[in-house]
């Protein structure tokens, strides 16, 4: 009896031959059942996101019949009724997969012998985030608080932040709170604008917005002013608003029913009109239009009123016409700068101002020409258009006054501008008087310096830079007619006859001297003496917000000798930075512009005129992190040789914008499915990493952003990459001896060109009988698309090589179609 094949074999047992003849001498053969325990391959576990297709392969033992195949789902028999699911061969496909697919898995192998169980396979799904909560449009009033919400779900549980579409978040106003709500408060009309909530797993991300539109009331911006003026005149009365939406404005006479709208017909006789900026305008005045105007704006936000009195005279006084003590000087100015035209006036009584360009009324025709209460013209960004002769027109019941005056306005060549200065140093101070040496600019190719201008700021003497010198020649200058224990900063700005450099960096603090009491007879030793005796305890300092820092102390006595305290605070070691308190009897400070996530060094100082006591105890603070406001810089994606795998490299954030210690970078390499997504965190000291893994033909696009304790800072411009399809083509090279008959000849080495060749070396035997021929011919086959489904046999010829020695195929290139495994067959013909 022989058992072979799944049948069973039976043979006659040994008689004598003359037994044996006919048909008795052939052996039986009779089938029997078999079926193996050992999967030839079981299901492995899958991982998909909802909405995908999840497919589960096995391979059932050998058995006789083959076994069928069906599947189990926790226990449970699967039926492929449900037209998502699909069962062929060894293959579990499910189209469009849902949360409750996941669980364990068996394939069972069925036929007449029994069953056979495979080990449990698990099937997980993962959800993109949803949103159950979605941000909403909303309209709000400035100074009021505004929440937008944001709930979502999803498997693995979603991070989520926000971002504004148009800049950056409020700062210091918003706040995202435990159920990632953002709450802005005390929102203004810059707040406005597009806010999303993005939430992100590792199997997609998600965005849902919502924006924001915050009315502003309305604000008189020029009130109109009280007029007298003589029968027969044009009076104009101004009311310039502003508001978000813009208000409605419009006029009514005290007393009176009618209203006065822009682009409404004259009312009454054609006399008054309203301009669309609000003004409006009396022509040939008579008595009877004495009395109180009311200016009135009006929107949604809210409504505002102011009103002038207008007063007419019979007849014009013999008082005299304005006088106008200083009006429009020439100006040159460059591009987008803003020009400011004087129109000083006094009179009896006070005269109302208008402007002219070029015969035409300037005043309420574009946004960026104002009048300020001084009677001033101001134009912001001025353009060339705007050059032109401009005329002041003071105008009282005694009488009107003009002034001309050209504004010229160039348009400034950069490449021809002068390039800044050198910060200024302090080489000598007196009570009234500051010496100031510089360098001019080291940049080249720019038209020459002619002059120089020097600007000073002093918190005492005014909020604005103000212009101390100009036509100075020289790189040292002594600035005069300062106030004496005062402390002043500088800046240098280059000229030459293109305009003005960019400024010079601001000096450092300089105090000019006093005649203090150490120069009136009082004992220098005795300064100093009291000045050593003073204790000054510096209290923990309180943070105010991320670049602000409050500082207080106390002090063990009050000295007679003590004019200050000196504020001295510097980053970890860096250079100290010095903030003075000029009054003996404040015992607090604000640390403003700090740097974001910066550990700072604190100590308090007390002083007189040039002595100082002793340093308290230095405190050490960190400023709050916040996320960092600027993306990493230099991002660059390459390939890694001949693989599914791109570097990327990058520099970080400038410093200014760190915001606080990078704890680590967070690289997005996103592909145009989120099943292709590949998501990677490393260190902050690290400025590289290699992904791996990428399907190629897909188009990715890689973001880097840097990461704080406060969170992801903002993400790089996306890089686009795409792996060549040809990266999954695998070579199977085999070489055939010279022949025919082709024997099979060890390959020496495959020496790859790029993704999609290869060169092949080999050794050639010894020519034997038979053989014939050294040419060789490379033969090559394509795996289709279809498993087990081969393309035809293709060929190419090589060059001749010797006998016994290697030769390279040279040129025969490994190409197949995109997405197949080529396979490389050698012969010699």
């Amino acid at each position: 009896m022989v058992v072979s094949g799944g049948h069973l074999q039976l043979s006659a047992p040994s008689l004598p031959v003359w037994h044996l003849a006919g048909p008795l001498a052939h052996a039986l053969t009779v089938p029997f059942a078999v079926l193996r325990d050992d999967f030839r391959q079981a299901p492995s576990d899958v991982v998909v996101a909802a909405g995908e297709p999840a497919v589960m392969e096995c391979i059932p033992p050998r058995g006789h019949p083959e076994p069928t195949i069906s599947w189990k789902k926790n226990s449970i028999s699967i039926s492929d009724k449900d037209e998502r699911i699909t069962i062929r061969g060894g293959k579990l496909m499910m189209s469009n997969t849902r949360k409750s697919d996941a669980g364990m898995y068996v394939c069972v192998a069925t036929n007449m012998v029994g069953e056979r169980d495979s080990e449990p396979a698990e099937l997980v799904v993962f959800e993109r985030p949803t949103f159950i909560r979605r941000p909403i449009n909303q309209v709000v009033l400035a100074e009021d608080s505004v929440d937008f919400h944001c709930e979502v779900q999803g498997d693995p549980v979603p991070t989520s932040r926000w971002r504004k579409e148009e800049g950056e978040l409020p700062r210091g106003r918003a706040e995202i709170q435990n159920d990632n709500t953002l709450r802005i408060s005390r929102v203004s009309a810059e707040d406005e604008g597009t806010y999303t909530c993005v939430a992100e797993n590792s199997v997609g991300k998600s965005e849902a917005s919502g924006s924001l539109s915050v009315h502003v009331p309305p604000q008189l911006v020029t009130r109109p002013r009280d007029q007298i003026v003589a029968q027969g005149r044009t009076v104009t009365f101004h009311c310039e608003t502003k508001g978000n939406p813009p208000p409605a404005v419009f006029w009514q006479k005290e007393g009176s029913q009618i209203l006065l709208f822009p682009s409404q017909p004259p009312q009454p006789m054609g006399r008054f009109s309203v301009s669309p900026s609000g003004e409006m305008t009396i022509t040939e005045v008579q008595t009877a239009d004495s009395g109180y105007y009311m200016c009135q704006a009006i929107s949604v936000a809210g409504s505002i009123l102011a009103k002038a009195l207008l007063e007419v005279e019979d007849v014009t006084s013999d008082r005299i016409p304005p006088i106008i003590r200083r009006g429009p000087a020439n100006q040159t100015l460059a591009a987008d700068a803003t020009a400011q035209l004087q129109c000083h006036v006094t009179g009896n009584p006070l005269p109302s101002i208008q402007w002219l360009k070029d015969g035409q009324q300037v005043v309420g025709r574009d946004p960026r020409v104002s009048l300020l209460d001084n009677g001033t013209l101001q134009i912001t960004n001025v353009q060339v258009m705007d050059s032109g002769l401009y005329v002041c027109v003071a105008t009282s019941s005694t009488g009107e006054t003009t002034w001309t005056g050209p504004c010229n306005v160039q348009l400034s060549e950069p490449g021809h501008l002068p390039g800044p200065p050198s910060v200024p140093l302090v080489t000598d101070v007196t009570k009234n008087s500051v010496t100031l040496v510089w360098k001019p600019s080291p940049q080249r190719g720019g038209a020459a310096t002619t002059t120089y201008i020097i600007e000073a700021f002093s918190q005492s003497a005014g909020s604005t830079w103000q212009t101390v010198a100009d036509n100075v020649r020289v790189e040292k200058h002594t600035v005069s007619g300062l106030n004496p224990n005062t402390i002043y900063l500088f800046l240098i700005r280059a000229a030459n006859a293109y305009g003005l450099s960019d400024p010079s960096p601001v000096s450092e603090p300089v105090r000019t001297q006093d005649v203090s009491p150490t120069r009136q007879g009082v004992d220098h030793r005795q300064v100093q003496r009291e000045l050593g005796q003073v204790v000054v305890q510096l209290q923990q300092p309180v943070i105010l917000t991320s670049t602000t820092i409050q500082v207080s102390w106390t002090v063990n006595r009050q000295a007679q000798f003590i004019q200050g305290y000196r504020v001295l605070y510097r980053p970890r070691g860096s250079a100290w930075l010095v903030q003075d308190v000029p009054a003996p009897a404040q015992r607090s400070a604000v640390l403003l512009e700090l740097h974001k996530g910066q550990e700072y060094e604190i100590k308090l100082r007390p002083y007189f005129d040039e002595f100082q006591g002793l340093d308290s105890e230095a405190l050490v603070v960190r400023t709050p992190e916040e996320a960092p406001s600027a993306p990493p810089q230099a991002v660059s994606v390459v390939t890694v040789g001949n693989s599914t795998s791109i570097s990327v490299s990058w520099e970080p954030p400038p410093a200014g914008e760190q915001n606080g210690i990078i704890q680590d970078y967070r690289i997005w390499c996103l592909g145009n499915e989120s099943r292709f997504h590949i998501n990677r965190s490393v260190e902050g000291t690290v400025h590289s990493a290699v992904l791996q893994g990428l399907v190629p033909g897909v188009l990715y696009h890689t973001e880097v952003a840097a990461v704080t304790s406060a969170g992801v800072g903002v993400r790089s411009a996306p890089v686009t990459i795409q792996i060549s399809e040809c990266t999954r083509q695998s070579g199977h090279v085999a070489a055939l001896a010279p022949g025919p008959p082709f024997a099979p000849l060890p390959a020496q080495a495959l020496q790859v060109w790029s993704r999609c060749s290869a060169v092949l070396r080999w050794a050639l035997p010894m020519r034997g009988e038979g053989q014939q021929g050294t040419g060789v011919r490379v033969r090559r086959r394509c795996l289709d698309m279809l498993p087990g489904r081969w393309a035809a046999w293709s060929s190419a010829d090589c060059r001749q090589g010797r006998q016994g020695r290697e030769v390279p195929a040279v040129g025969v290139g490994a190409q197949c179609l995109p997405g197949s495994e080529g396979c490389w067959l050698l012969g010699c013909v």
